[in-house]
C-alpha cells in the first residue's frame, strides 16, 4: 500500500513565491532600464533603416480595432513619415543621436587605412550596404574609409559613388544635430579630414 506524502506546509510555496518575486523584479529593472532615457516629441532620432528624423508625435492610435502606444517619426529629407508601436521602436532599430565619444570614435576609423578586399564587387556591395542600413556610425565610418580611394578616382565605379554617397549623407546628417551645426559645414569638414587621412 502506497501512502500519499504532501509537502509540509510553507515548504515549496515559499520558495515558488521568492523565486516569482525575484523574477518580477528582475523584469521590473529591465523595464526600468529601457525606460531610462525615453523617446520625446521633438527628439532627433536615427532610425536605422531611414537615417536621421524627428518624433513628431507619442500617443495612443487604433489600428486593425487594437489600441496601440506609437511613435510617429518625420524624415524630411525622404519625406516620409513613420509610425512606430512604441513598445518594439529600439528592437526596430530606433535610437537616440550618438554621443561625442562614438563621433571621435568614427572619425578614427574614418582616419585609419582603407581595408581592401579582393571579393566579388556584388558581395561586397551587399556588404557596404548592410553597414550603412545598420545606422552604426561607426560601421557607416567603415564604409566611408574603404570606399573614400576610389570615389575621386577614375577606378570608382557609379555603385561605388552611390554607396559612399549614402554613407556620407548619413554620416553628416547624424553629426550636424549632435554638433548643431548645418550639415553642409559639417560635409566640408568631414571631406578635408577624409583627404588629409
Amino acid at each position: 500500500m502506497s501512502t500519499f506524502r504532501t509537502t509540509p506546509k510553507g515548504g515549496v510555496t515559499d520558495a515558488m513565491a521568492r523565486s516569482a518575486a525575484a523574477a518580477t523584479a528582475a523584469q521590473a529593472k529591465k523595464a526600468k532600464i529601457e525606460d531610462e532615457d525615453p523617446f520625446r516629441e521633438g527628439d532627433a532620432i536615427v532610425y536605422a533603416a531611414h537615417g536621421v528624423g524627428r518624433v513628431d508625435r507619442i500617443g495612443v492610435d487604433e489600428i486593425a480595432g487594437t489600441k496601440l502606444e506609437v511613435i510617429q517619426i518625420s524624415f524630411p529629407d525622404n519625406q516620409m513619415t513613420l509610425r512606430i508601436p512604441l513598445a518594439k521602436a529600439r528592437k526596430a532599430g530606433l535610437r537616440k543621436i550618438v554621443s561625442r565619444e562614438i563621433v571621435d570614435k568614427a572619425m578614427t576609423v574614418i582616419k585609419g587605412k582603407p581595408h581592401v578586399s579582393k571579393g566579388m564587387w556584388a558581395r561586397r556591395a551587399v556588404a557596404y550596404q548592410e553597414k550603412i542600413n545598420s545606422g552604426d556610425l561607426v560601421q557607416i565610418a567603415e564604409v566611408l574609409r574603404d570606399l573614400r580611394r576610389n570615389v575621386d578616382s577614375l577606378d570608382g565605379s557609379f555603385s561605388e559613388r552611390k554607396l559612399f554617397e549614402a554613407a556620407q549623407e548619413r554620416f553628416v546628417a547624424e553629426v550636424a544635430i549632435l554638433e548643431k551645426k548645418d550639415p553642409a559645414e559639417v560635409l566640408q569638414e568631414l571631406t578635408a579630414r577624409m583627404k588629409a587621412a
